[in-house]
């Protein structure tokens, strides 16, 4: 299994990518302090802007983690199924389900990961809203899975578009579960810190487009005559 799934997934995937590049100025991801555990992996991510499923995709991709990701807005754009997407429609509980079992499925079997807004809905920041019990009954099922917290945070201040940092946490124990929504909130805080302190702990996850005073430096430009 790719996480792009042949032709489509690849014009699909870069899609994405092109997105991405185009919206952000850059995306930053901490350095890990630690590897990753064994597959499967459930990435519990908190929700608070709308390219957070693009932003999870340039990430499993660049730790070579194949991942599943539920989508409420599957029936909108279904090809996002080639790059991993599964339905979780908001009124289907039978589709939800049946993503569920799929999902435990392919955990069990593939050891594919998962990428999980554990909130549920989409929503503005700051607060990391309830997680349902959804990830105990994966585990329950999957008892091989680890669960590792992902805090996004989006900055717009400093450049003419926006910039994104991911910050992968570390693996939460099956002791910590019941904190997991305080675990991800402290993170996400914390991160929200370190970026007021600079980019300094961070790689460059996507580099997307310059400043215009960047791209038109008439100074460089001048230079070069």
């Amino acid at each position: 299994m790719k996480q792009d799934d042949g032709i489509l997934g690849q014009v699909v995937g870069a899609m994405i990518r092109r997105t991405l590049r185009a919206r952000f100025r850059t995306v930053y991801v901490n350095r890990l302090e630690a590897p990753l555990p064994s597959r499967p992996i459930i990435f519990v991510v908190n929700h608070h802007g709308w390219h957070d499923g693009y932003l999870m995709y340039a990430l499993v991709n660049s730790l070579g983690v194949i991942c599943v990701d539920w989508i409420e807005e599957y029936g909108a754009f279904p090809l996002f199924g080639k790059v991993g997407g599964l339905p979780f429609p908001k009124d289907d509980p039978g589709t939800r389900m049946a993503t569920l079992r799929k999902t435990i499925r392919l955990m069990r079997d593939n050891e594919v990961s998962l990428v999980l807004f554990a909130e549920g809905r989409l929503h503005r920041p700051p607060v990391v809203e309830p997680f349902p019990t959804v990830i105990q009954s994966i585990l329950k099922a999957v008892p091989s899975a680890s669960v590792v917290p992902v805090a996004i945070y989006y900055d717009m201040s400093l450049h003419e578009r926006p910039e994104a940092y991911l910050w992968v946490g570390r693996t939460i124990s099956s002791q910590e579960l019941s904190n997991a929504q305080a675990i991800l909130q402290d993170q996400l805080e914390c991160l929200r810190h370190q970026v007021q302190s600079g980019p300094a702990g961070f790689d460059t996850l996507v580099q997307g487009a310059r400043d215009v005073n960047e791209r038109w430096d008439m100074r460089r430009k001048r230079g070069r005559g």
